[in-house]
């Protein structure tokens, strides 16, 4: 879909930006750019869309050298979404979100339209619709760039850090948002990034820049964190990159144990809240809100993260070292409760999944 060919981006008097980038981006996948500041990834994303202009070398989408067509034409082909978002202060939600399709000859009342859509397909109210930026979260002003993004439908979609500027929480949110829009829209995507956790949750596949503009390392996220190219590759995914594999790994042979419940209602709890064991409380439809324990009585304590049955081993591993019981919460794929993993468990099917890697070299 996306081809550098030899691509070189050199300052005058200074040292290359981009050294001899040679590389070919999937068709309706998310290719993540990641490095140190300064490698060259941002200079990279913009030369496909040219607000960088290349010193040499050829890039091509669909076959076709940008060069070709004229800059703001090719722009407005693409979508673009940025660190801050972007938004132009003085026009409401709808009206920012219907700028290209505007831009592109499209009528007043089918942009807004379109841009109503967008609201609901980026998990948006309707009624956000009407606001100006100054009067969204930061999270939401994000959601606002994607929609703007997507309003002409380019099969192409730039995103430069979109999500660094808001907190972990909200940044999460995005990045599952982000995966589900792709599910049902399959475009083109071209993440920045300086963080290789996001590359690794967001990438079908991740190129790894270096210091002085060149490609590291361009693979999956797995054989990335599992056979690094190089010292440097290896010191920029870091130490604990046996951990971040662990979220390829599926988690089948985790076994899911009973565990004892207390439910809380309007009416305060039922169920025997003087037990002598942890237990999990619950809602009136089995959904898990904390956990209750001996010395504390009913008091109830934050449960760390859940692990939704067929995520992997990273997922369950997370959840049952982060619950103050020591027992992970299983759930299925509506938050229900179906019972508690144990640590030395999890731990174990990693260990067997790591002799079978082992025999398979």
């Amino acid at each position: 879909m996306i081809e550098f060919k030899s691509v070189t981006k050199q300052y005058p008097g200074g040292h290359p930006a981009v050294d001899q980038l040679t590389m070919s981006i999937d068709k309706g996948a998310i290719t993540v750019f990641v490095g140190p500041s300064g490698c060259g990834k941002t200079t990279s994303l913009r030369m496909i869309n040219r607000m960088v202009e290349p010193t040499s070398g050829l890039i091509t989408v669909a076959g076709k050298d940008v060069t070709s067509v004229p800059a703001a034409e090719l722009r407005r082909s693409m979508g673009y979404v940025m660190q801050s978002s972007g938004l132009m202060p003085h026009r409401s939600v709808l009206d920012n979100i219907a700028t290209v399709p505007r831009l592109n000859g499209m009528p007043k009342a089918q942009a807004r339209k379109r841009a109503e859509e967008l609201l609901d397909v980026v998990g948006l109210a309707s009624a956000l619709g009407k606001r100006y930026p100054s009067q969204l979260s930061g999270g939401q002003q994000q959601r606002v760039g994607v929609a703007r993004a997507l309003a002409a439908d380019p099969p192409v979609l730039l995103m430069d850090e979109p999500f660094s500027a808001v907190d972990p929480v909200v940044r999460d949110e995005l990045q599952q948002e982000l995966l589900r829009l792709q599910k049902h829209l399959a475009k083109t995507i071209v993440f920045v990034t300086h963080d290789i956790d996001e590359a690794t949750v967001l990438g079908d596949k991740v190129a790894v820049f270096g210091l002085g503009g060149r490609l590291a390392q361009y693979a999956t996220p797995e054989e990335i964190l599992r056979a690094p190219a190089n010292d440097f590759v290896a010191a920029f995914v870091g130490r604990d990159r046996g951990f971040r594999h662990l979220g390829f790994t599926a988690s089948d042979g985790v076994a899911i144990h009973p565990v004892p419940t207390l439910t809380l209602d309007g009416s305060g709890f039922s169920g025997d809240a003087a037990a002598a064991e942890w237990q999990l409380v619950v809602d009136a439809e089995m959904r898990p809100l904390g956990w209750t324990s001996p010395a504390t009585g009913t008091e109830l304590i934050p449960g760390g993260s859940l692990f939704r049955v067929g995520e992997t081993l990273r997922r369950a591993l997370d959840a049952a070292l982060s619950s103050p019981s020591g027992l992970g919460v299983a759930v299925d794929s509506d938050g229900r409760v179906l019972g508690a993993i144990r640590a030395q468990e999890v731990v174990g099917v990693i260990e067997d999944a790591r002799r079978v890697r082992q025999a398979a070299l």
